[in-house]
């Protein structure tokens, strides 16, 4: 892409009205930005839906050309990368994508191509229960190499991103305010953390203000960048919940964290995982979709790993909380039935395993 071509991609992102998939169409049709941007000279018998509309857009957004362009040319000595599907840094995960942003600017950086990343999201009015499992979380996935991304609103995506600084800094923040302005005030030093060991993310205007309808897009991206999505507190009817949607409809793997059935803040969760989310009760949950994926043998978690023979973590990386037939346990860990029972009577030994019913076992808490 050429300087021009990005300088006037830059100038229609920064129309209000116009989206990721109408800019990508426009290009599609017309065969440049820059034709696109003068669309009544250009477009001249073209058949595209909405075209008076997307018209009036474009003639009130060339009123503050000079002004945009001005800010432009300022990004790189405020430290702003403006990055585009083009540019080799996009994340290839948000280009699969319907609506990936045609561009966004990030002050720090992006996460590797390759890095495994996984979005930790939930309630801003968070439980002290909430906080921790958040923190612990980021830390723990940060620790194991994981990028954590989340919305640096307060309550849980504040103590994500705080637990994955604590765990190395391998965290993103994605905005609903350009990535000059910090949103909420009380997380600017966090903020400024970032920064400096992450990313910070924005679709927005560097210096745009945050506004109702810029959270629903700025979720999208959360996801979309994300292997995996964690929800770690959520109501009922939540923000959350429509990342975990999104998510879904992504192709994302999608978590939630279990909590007490009268606590209005875990309902969510929990109707997340009874309509089939997978379950985190702890980071190792989130970490064996990424072991499965290179097709290594599953690890316990810290606390359990050690003293257990490889026959022990085999059985145990075949449970959960939720009891399974002995005849389910060996025909997934494909050990013989003597070798998986004295496997399980080990581990239900050492406190690991439960044993619920006749022949049924799972995870003990």
């Amino acid at each position: 892409m050429t300087g021009q071509e990005r300088e006037y991609l830059y100038l229609l992102c920064r129309m209000k009205g116009l989206g990721a998939v109408t800019i990508r169409k426009l290009w599609e049709e017309l065969g440049s930005f820059q034709a696109a941007y003068y669309i009544e000279e250009t477009a001249k018998g073209e058949d595209l839906p909405a075209l008076k509309r997307v018209e009036r857009l474009i003639r009130k957004g060339r009123e503050d050309r000079e002004k945009i362009l001005e800010q432009y040319h300022r990004l790189p000595e405020r430290g702003i990368q403006f990055i585009t599907p083009w540019d080799p840094g996009y994340p290839k995960k948000l280009k699969e994508i319907y609506d990936h942003p045609m561009g966004f600017c990030v002050k720090g950086r992006l996460p590797e191509l390759d890095a495994p990343v996984v979005a930790l999201v939930g309630a801003r009015e968070n439980t002290e229960y909430g906080r921790a499992m958040a923190e612990w979380f980021g830390k723990e996935l940060a620790k194991a190499g994981v990028w954590v991304v989340s919305g640096l609103a307060r309550g849980t995506d504040g103590a994500a991103h705080r637990g994955a600084l604590m765990g190395g800094g391998l965290t993103a923040a994605v905005l609903g305010s350009g990535v000059e302005i910090c949103y909420p005030r009380e997380n600017f030093r966090l903020y400024e953390e970032i920064g400096r060991k992450g990313g910070l993310i924005s679709e927005f205007g560097p210096w745009d203000h945050p506004s109702p309808g810029n959270f629903p897009m700025r979720n999208r991206i959360i996801s979309g960048m994300s292997d995996a999505v964690v929800v770690v507190e959520a109501r009922e009817k939540s923000g959350s919940l429509i990342t975990a949607s999104l998510a879904l409809d992504q192709g994302r793997e999608v978590f939630a964290v279990p909590g007490r059935r009268t606590d209005p803040l875990s309902a969510g969760c929990n109707r997340l995982i009874k309509s089939g989310a997978q379950l985190a009760d702890s980071p190792e949950d989130v970490l064996e979709i990424f072991r499965l994926k290179k097709g290594e043998i599953l690890t316990l978690h810290e606390k359990n790993g050690k003293g257990l023979a490889k026959t022990e973590k085999m059985v145990y990386s075949c449970l959960d909380l939720q009891p399974k037939f002995l005849d389910e346990i060996i025909q997934q860990s494909g050990l013989s039935v003597g070798e998986c029972m004295g496997a399980l009577m080990e581990l239900e030994w050492k406190g690991y395993v439960v044993r619920t019913a006749n022949q049924y076992y799972g995870k003990k808490l």
